[in-house]
C-alpha cells in the first residue's frame, strides 16, 4: 500500500513543484514512485516529460470525471511514473458542487494504491477545493517555505486548511513538516527566520524539518528546463544533496 505524500503552500515561488524532484531520490533507492500533478498549471508534468496537451485527452482531470481508469492515466516516462494535469482541471472548481466532491482525487486514486511504495501530490498554489481533495487523498502534507516572514503568516492559513480537512474528510492526515527553502546559512535575516521558524512550528504544532534546502539552485532549474534526473544531471550540487538530505530525513520520520 502506497504512502502518499502532498507537497502544498498557496504562495507560488517557495519550491513546491521543484521539492517533488524526491520522486527521482526515491526510485534511486528502488521504490516505485507515482507523482501526481493536481496542478492545472502542469509544472511538475513538463519537468517530469509527460505529455500534458489538452488534446490527450488522459489527463487527472479526465480520471476524476470517470471518463478514463485512473491506471490509462499513469504515463510511464523516463523520469518517473505521472498522471499529468492541465488547464482542465480548473474547471473542477465550477464543475463539480455536489456533495462529497472533497473525496474526488481520494477515490481516483484508490484503485493504484497497491501499484506503488510512493506517491506525491504536487497541489496548486491556492487553498480551494483542488487542495482540500489533496490533502484528503494524502497521508502526509509537506510545507515549502522561504525563509521570509509573508511565507511564515501563510502557513497559518494553510495549516488551517488542514485543520478543517482533518475534521471533516480525513483525520488520519498529518503534517509531515515545514521545509525551510531558499535558505542563506550566512545571513543573518535568514537565520533569525530559521529561529521564528521554529516558534511558529511550535505554535502550531508541526515539526520543522532538519533539512534545510539551500539558496542558488542552478542545476535544479537546468535539470527542470532540459527535463533530466537532477540526481544525475549534477549529483555533486550543494542544492541536490540537500535534497537527498531531505528524502533521508523523511524515511527516518516514517513519511516516505
Amino acid at each position: 500500500m502506497a504512502k502518499i505524500l502532498c507537497v502544498s503552500n498557496q504562495k507560488g515561488g517557495v519550491g513546491k513543484t521543484t521539492t517533488n524532484v524526491i520522486a527521482m531520490a526515491l526510485k534511486r533507492l528502488q521504490r516505485r514512485v507515482l507523482c501526481v500533478d493536481f496542478d492545472p498549471q502542469g509544472d511538475l508534468s513538463f519537468s517530469l516529460r509527460a505529455d500534458n496537451r489538452v488534446e490527450m485527452q488522459n489527463s487527472i482531470y479526465h480520471a476524476l470525471k470517470g471518463e478514463l481508469l485512473t491506471v490509462q492515466t499513469i504515463q510511464h516516462t523516463p523520469l518517473c511514473d505521472v498522471i499529468p494535469s492541465n488547464m482542465l482541471l480548473s474547471g473542477i472548481e465550477l464543475e463539480f458542487t455536489g456533495k462529497g466532491r472533497e473525496f474526488l482525487l481520494r477515490n481516483c486514486l484508490r484503485p493504484v494504491l497497491n501499484l506503488y511504495d510512493n506517491i506525491l501530490i504536487d497541489s496548486p498554489p491556492a487553498l480551494g477545493i483542488l487542495t482540500i481533495n489533496a490533502f484528503t487523498a494524502t497521508d502526509y502534507v509537506l510545507m515549502p517555505v522561504k525563509p521570509d516572514i509573508y511565507s511564515l503568516q501563510g502557513l497559518v492559513q494553510l495549516n488551517g486548511t488542514l485543520q478543517e480537512v482533518r475534521k471533516k474528510s480525513n483525520p488520519e492526515v498529518q503534517a509531515a513538516g515545514i521545509l525551510i527553502t531558499h535558505f542563506a546559512e550566512r545571513e543573518k535575516s535568514s537565520k533569525a527566520i530559521y529561529e521564528t521558524s521554529q516558534d511558529v512550528a511550535n505554535c502550531l504544532g508541526i515539526p520543522l524539518l532538519n533539512t534545510t534546502i539551500r539558496r542558488g539552485n542552478s542545476a535544479l532549474t537546468n535539470s527542470q528546463i532540459h527535463r533530466k534526473d537532477v540526481f544525475a544531471y549534477a549529483p555533486r550540487d550543494k542544492v541536490v544533496a540537500d535534497y537527498r538530505s531531505l528524502v533521508d530525513e523523511l524515511i527516518k520520520r516514517g513519511v516516505l
